[in-house]
C-alpha cells in the first residue's frame, strides 16, 4: 500500500471512529520544548512535578515509540448544550467532565485504529495515546493542521472551535503529512484573558496553572490559597470561562458521541449531598468519571470552598460535618466557610472543633474562621 492511499484509509477510519478532526505531522522535536522548558523554570506548573521530571522525554518522541516516523493527530468533539443555571448549594462541572471518563473511550477507539493499521502492515510499530504520554499534543496538532494554540493556550479550530479532545497515534510508518496551521486567528481579542476572575494568564498565551480554577480544583492536593478561593465562584470542578467566552467557540457543533452527554448529577452538582459520601459511596458514584482524579478529599475541599463564597442557612449542617470530617484538608475548607457565616451554629462548632484538632494547618484555619 502507497504512503498517500494508506494516509487516506486510516484518516477515514478514524472519521468512522468519531474523531471530527485528523491531520498527520512528521516525529520530529517540536519547538515548544523549548517554551515548556521555559515555562517550567519559572514554576508555573506549580504541583504538577511529573511534567518536569518528563522534560527530556517530550523533545525525544523514541521515547513514546522507538523508531516513531508518523504522528496522526486526532480531535473528537464534546461540545454540549449551555450549562444550566446555578442555584445556590450547586457546584459547575467542566463540560468535559459530564459524561463518562474520555480516557476510556478515546483508548478503546485509538485500540481499534491501531489494529486496523496492523492488519494491513503486520510489521508497523503502533502506539496511541491520550494525555498520559510525554507528547506535547497542542504542538503536534498545529502541525498537523488542526489548528492554532489561542491566548488561552487552547487548542483552536476554525470550525470547531476548542471543545474537542486530542489524542494521537504514533508509528513507525511513514504517512503523507498535512501542512501545519501557520496563522494565528485570534487577532486583537482578549476576551479569555479578562474573563479569568483569578488572573490566571501572565500575558497572552502564557498561563499561571498556580493560578488556573482547573488547575486548584483538580491537581493542587492541598489548600487552595486563601487569595483564590473567592475566585473559584462555583466551580466544583475545572473551569470553562476562558473557552466560553471564546467567539471561535459561538458556533462549535454539538457532539454526537452519546458518551459525553451530561449526566444529570453532574450539570449541576449538588454541593450539601456531596458531604453525605463516604470513601465507598464516593467510589461507587465517581469511580469511572473524571472527577475520582481528586479524589474525595479534594472534590469535597472544593466543595467547601463554594459553600462558603455563597452562603445559604442549608449548607450550614454539611459544612459542620465537613469540619469533622477524618480529612484535614476536607476540615480545613468547612472552618475556612464556616468562619464566612454569621450564625452562632457555626462558631459553636469552630470553637468545638478546635478543642480536637490536632492538625496545625486546620487549627490556623479555624482561628482565622473564628477571628473574622
Amino acid at each position: 500500500m502507497s504512503c498517500v492511499s494508506r494516509t487516506a484509509d486510516l484518516k477515514q477510519q478514524a472519521h468512522h471512529a468519531g474523531f471530527e478532526l485528523v491531520g498527520v505531522s512528521p516525529a520530529v522535536t517540536p519547538t515548544g520544548v523549548h517554551r515548556l522548558a521555559d515555562w517550567l523554570a519559572t514554576g508555573y506548573a506549580g504541583q504538577m512535578q511529573y511534567l518536569a521530571a518528563r522534560q527530556d522525554a517530550y523533545a525525544d518522541l523514541d521515547r513514546v515509540l522507538d523508531g516513531v516516523r508518523s504522528v496522526v493527530m486526532l480531535g473528537m468533539n464534546y461540545a454540549n448544550s449551555p450549562p444550566r443555571d446555578v442555584d445556590v448549594g450547586q457546584g459547575r462541572v467542566s463540560r468535559y467532565a459530564w459524561g463518562e471518563d474520555y480516557h476510556d473511550l478515546i483508548h478503546a477507539r485509538l485500540a481499534e485504529l491501531a489494529s486496523s493499521l496492523r492488519a494491513s502492515e503486520p510489521q508497523a510499530r503502533v502506539r496511541g495515546v491520550v494525555d498520559t504520554a510525554p507528547l506535547l499534543e497542542r504542538e503536534f496538532a498545529q502541525l498537523a493542521g488542526l489548528g492554532w494554540v489561542g491566548k488561552n493556550t487552547m487548542l483552536i479550530n476554525r470550525s470547531e472551535g476548542s471543545w474537542f479532545f486530542l489524542a494521537a497515534l504514533l508509528t513507525d510508518l511513514e504517512l503523507e503529512y498535512d501542512d501545519p496551521e501557520e496563522e494565528e486567528y485570534c487577532g486583537t481579542c482578549t476576551a479569555c484573558l479578562e474573563a479569568c476572575p483569578t488572573g490566571a494568564f501572565v500575558e497572552p498565551y502564557v498561563l499561571d496553572a498556580r493560578r488556573c480554577i482547573s488547575y486548584l480544583t483538580i491537581e493542587l492536593k492541598t489548600a487552595i490559597p486563601l487569595a483564590l478561593r473567592e475566585g473559584l465562584g462555583d466551580w466544583l470542578f475545572g473551569c470553562d470561562i476562558c473557552q466560553g467566552v471564546c467567539p471561535w467557540n459561538n458556533h462549535a457543533a454539538t457532539t454526537a458521541e452519546p458518551a459525553f452527554r451530561p449526566a444529570a448529577d453532574r450539570d449541576p452538582v449538588d454541593l450539601v449531598a456531596l458531604f453525605d459520601l463516604d470513601e465507598a459511596d464516593f467510589r461507587h458514584r465517581f469511580r469511572q468519571t473524571p472527577l475520582w482524579r481528586p479524589r474525595r478529599r479534594g472534590i469535597l475541599r472544593n466543595a467547601a470552598v463554594l459553600l462558603g463564597n455563597r452562603p445559604h442557612p442549608t449548607a450550614l449542617s454539611a459544612l459542620i460535618k465537613g469540619l469533622n470530617d477524618k480529612e484535614p484538608l476536607v476540615r480545613g475548607a468547612a472552618a475556612w466557610a464556616l468562619g464566612r457565616y454569621d450564625e452562632p451554629p457555626a462558631r459553636e462548632a469552630l470553637l468545638a472543633r478546635r478543642e480536637l484538632e490536632d492538625d496545625d494547618e486546620v487549627r490556623g484555619e479555624i482561628d482565622a474562621a473564628l477571628s473574622d
